[in-house]
């Protein structure tokens, strides 16, 4: 078994054939610095490499240089910018993506709360359903320690 399952409710073609929402994978990690983005950007790019449509939708490196390397020639779907409280702030520009519609979306940190001036949704893990329930495919990554952040969703 691969750990992915199908998300969101099902979505009817033209035809009213269902169609399954996109597949959900996520590394789990124990903390931060253990290695669930450099796993997720190496997954990424072995499925561009076989021909996937990947695009990272957002990662957060924190200056580590492997992890940087690691982006390799992956697209990445430029960032949602806004100044909040005299601070300039990054988020995943989930239209940009949805508009780009590709076949897999790599997001990092799902339990990440957003700057609600850059995005509709409070937690990216909002973002990432709406990426699934558009039948993109999503990895992502999660630490253990904020499990309970997310278990309600």
């Amino acid at each position: 078994m691969s750990g992915e399952f199908w998300t969101g409710p099902k979505a009817r073609d033209a035809e009213g054939v269902v169609v399954p929402a996109g597949k959900f994978r996520i590394y789990l990690g124990s903390l931060a610095g253990v290695g669930k983005t450099c796993a997720m950007l190496d997954e990424g790019w072995r499925r561009s490499q076989r021909g996937a449509d990947v695009v990272i939708g957002l990662v957060e490196a924190h200056g580590r240089p492997k992890t940087i390397e690691l982006v390799k020639d992956l697209e990445i779907v430029p960032r949602r910018v806004v100044t909040h409280r005299d601070a300039l702030f990054e988020e995943m520009d989930v239209d940009a993506v949805l508009a780009r519609s590709p076949e897999v979306a790599l997001v990092d940190e799902l339990a990440h709360t957003n700057v609600l001036e850059a995005s509709r949704n409070e937690k990216r893990w909002q973002d990432v359903f709406e990426l699934l329930e558009a039948g993109i495919a999503v990895i992502s990554t999660l630490n253990v320690q904020h499990i309970e952040s997310i278990a309600d969703a």
